[in-house]
C-alpha cells in the first residue's frame, strides 16, 4: 500500500511539472499548485512512516511552497 500511495505521490507532482515543461499547464495555476500540494504531502506521510529525514525535509518543504503557491492562486482568483 506504501507504494502504491508513493507512486500516486510522484506521479502527482511529475505530471504537472511534465505539463508546464511542454507548456501546456502554466505553473500558477490552481491544477498544477493543488496537484504538487497532494503529491508532496502523500510523499511527505510515507517519508515520516518510513523514518527517511531527508525526504521528509524535501517533500515537506516542497509541500509548504505548494501550499504557499497555492493560496496565491486563490487569493488572485478571489480579486479578479
Amino acid at each position: 500500500m506504501i507504494q502504491v500511495i508513493s507512486v500516486t505521490g510522484a506521479l502527482l507532482i511529475l505530471l504537472p511539472f511534465a505539463g508546464s515543461q511542454v507548456g501546456k499547464l502554466s505553473t500558477g495555476s490552481l491544477s498544477y499548485q493543488a496537484m504538487n500540494l497532494v503529491g508532496s504531502s502523500l510523499l511527505t506521510v510515507v517519508a515520516t512512516i518510513e523514518h527517511h529525514y531527508g525526504f521528509i525535509l524535501l517533500e515537506g518543504t516542497w509541500a509548504i511552497a505548494s501550499l504557499v503557491g497555492l493560496g496565491r492562486v486563490l487569493q488572485g482568483r478571489g480579486s479578479g
